[in-house]
């Protein structure tokens, strides 16, 4: 078995070095060659279902190959390179063979990608920010951050993705970009503090992401961040396009701007300006100030998913709305599943959204907080109902986060933060008791169907 598995292994390392000679001279023209190449690296039955959607959207000239294209051609030379070969050849394909591998050994599969916030000081004050309420003086050490970057390739992670507070506030974050070259670093961010030297840099990194922060047009968006806000964010995107810096887009869903932010002339705007993707985030009654009139209402909600899916399908970016993709990803990715997020007190929670812990990284390393009872608790209950378009154990099945926090005694992580499933629990019910209704119809007629005709395809 041990040679065997030695074959294999330097047959995936050829495999992924003649990849990697394709990168200097790749093109659309091969770029089938280099996904069939990687088809071979790939372990996962889902990841075997995009690389074929990969070579059909090719084939059938969807809106997606412009995306492809902007990639290949837009973008400058260390970003395509990094692009590619970290996020797809590395994380995506070689590495998912490492992660699965372990799954024998510790009990459980590695995340894909998990979220670091190293530090919770930002420059602006948002109403309604989920970070709001934590801690802002403290932060995690340059030392721990690099030791949280190790032991994640080690586990085969190779996709990060940093968020606050403002990144950009520290600027020893750009070394520690720097000195992991092999790992692909998305950064949420407002955008102010990135400048055209800055622009430069990241274009010389080829490995870190800016998501920048949005609102909607500048109304909507200088109302929640400050006025000027939307003007300073249009030129940081324009410095950003121009070095060829693959970027995009962060969205708040609110009940004010729901209609603005799915609209085509506001996702063409982005699209103007050079964004690659954008992140649909739903409001969530927590951090600075909870209020669950700002929350979608749940026919809103529908309607969203609904815009989202038309935009996904005609337009070039890649687009993810994290509550209503749930049938594409089988549910939350909480807990390890696929994802985690630490904060800057080291806390490791299960989700960006739910903040309660058991572990602290300064304390433990990655291994042993994925392995805590807390997350196998939660990785135990998901997919926490049979119907994907109500995949989240905050708003959608809230008794599960009250029980499993209850069960293994999880703190919260900072003031306030057990106000989710003590004062609101009652409306988080009747909010979650309401859109059932309107998932439970819509996964009947629409998306049952469609699985139907796929599978007797």
């Amino acid at each position: 078995m041990s040679i065997l598995r030695g074959v294999k292994g330097y047959s995936r390392k050829l495999i992924v070095r003649k990849m990697v000679q394709m990168l200097p001279k790749l093109s659309m023209k091969n770029m089938s060659k280099i996904i069939d190449l990687g088809e071979s690296l790939i372990t996962r039955d889902d990841h075997k279902a995009i690389a074929e959607s990969l070579k059909n959207y090719i084939e059938e000239g969807h809106p997606a190959v412009k995306l492809i294209e902007k990639v290949l051609y837009k973008l400058s030379p260390e970003c395509r390179y990094r692009t590619i070969y970290n996020l797809f050849i590395l994380a995506l394909l070689d590495k998912t063979s490492v992660r699965e591998s372990l799954k024998k050994e510790l009990g459980f599969r590695p995340p894909f990608f998990f979220v670091i916030s190293p530090t919770m000081r930002c420059n602006l004050k948002c109403y309604g920010c989920y970070a709001g309420e934590y801690e802002q003086a403290s932060g995690l050490s340059h030392e721990v951050l690099d030791r949280i970057i190790r032991e994640a390739q080690e586990l085969g992670i190779h996709f990060i993705t940093f968020s606050g507070g403002e990144p950009f506030i520290r600027a020893d974050l750009l070394d520690l970009y720097e000195k992991h070259r092999d790992v692909i670093f998305q950064v949420y961010t407002n955008g102010t503090l990135i400048d055209e030297k800055i622009a430069k840099r990241l274009a010389r990194l080829g490995n870190v992401a800016p998501m920048i922060s949005m609102e909607g047009f500048e109304r909507e968006t200088d109302e929640r961040r400050g006025k000027g806000h939307f003007e300073k964010a249009m030129r940081t995107m324009d410095y950003l396009r121009q070095e060829g810096v693959l970027f995009g887009s962060s969205v708040t869903q609110t009940r004010e701007n729901i209609y603005t932010i799915s609209s085509d002339e506001f996702v063409d705007m982005l699209v103007e300006k050079g964004a690659f993707l954008i992140w649909y985030f739903q409001y969530i009654p927590i951090g600075r100030k909870p209020d669950m009139s700002m929350m979608l209402t749940p026919q809103q909600r529908d309607i969203v998913r609904r815009r989202l899916r038309k935009i996904r399908a005609t337009k070039p970016l890649f687009i993810c709305d994290f509550w209503n993709d749930g049938s594409y990803i089988d549910g939350c990715l909480a807990a390890g599943r696929e994802y985690f997020h630490i904060n800057a007190n080291g806390d490791v929670e299960p989700c960006v959204f739910a903040h309660f812990a058991v572990d602290n990284i300064n304390e433990k390393s990655l291994k042993e907080v994925l392995a805590s009872e807390f997350f196998r608790e939660i990785r135990s209950r998901q997919p926490f109902s049979e119907n994907p378009l109500m995949p989240c154990m905050i708003i959608d099945n809230p008794h599960d986060l009250r029980e499993v926090v209850r069960k293994c005694h999880a703190y919260p992580t900072h003031a306030g933060a057990e106000t989710l499933i003590t004062d609101l629990a009652r409306e988080m019910d009747k909010y979650a008791m309401q859109y059932h209704r309107i998932a439970d119809r819509t996964w009947r007629n629409e998306y049952a169907g469609e699985c139907k005709k796929a599978i007797a395809s």
